[in-house]
């Protein structure tokens, strides 16, 4: 007997502007209050530089992350939505990593 994983959608899980109709709400507070912070820590998490957003001004994470998953889009659609909203992106980067990826406890 063998168990199939679920395919993986090459979509986005959630929208960029979805950050309160998540279970999360604080992720989303977070990310407006203290975006610089939000930003590196998600970064870091997606195994970049945890600088990386202090120089990421055009989506550029948001164009890894897309190949990374097979998610469909452009480099334009990238760059326009990071201009739109910022914060709004790397929150749904960051609930992108929670839909995709298995969770991990961290050793000290």
């Amino acid at each position: 007997m063998s168990s199939q994983q679920p395919k993986a959608s090459n979509h986005w899980s959630t929208g960029p502007f979805n950050c309160m109709d998540v279970k999360n709400k604080k992720d989303c507070l977070f990310s407006f209050f203290c975006f610089p912070c939000y930003a590196c820590k998600a970064a870091k998490r997606y195994g970049e530089c945890f600088c990386l957003p202090l120089i990421d001004q055009f989506g550029l994470m948001r164009v890894s992350m897309r190949h990374r998953y097979s998610i469909e889009g452009s480099i334009a659609e990238d760059c326009f939505i990071t201009f739109c909203c910022c914060p709004c992106v790397w929150c749904q980067m960051s609930r992108e990593m929670d839909a995709r990826e298995p969770v991990t406890s961290q050793a000290r």
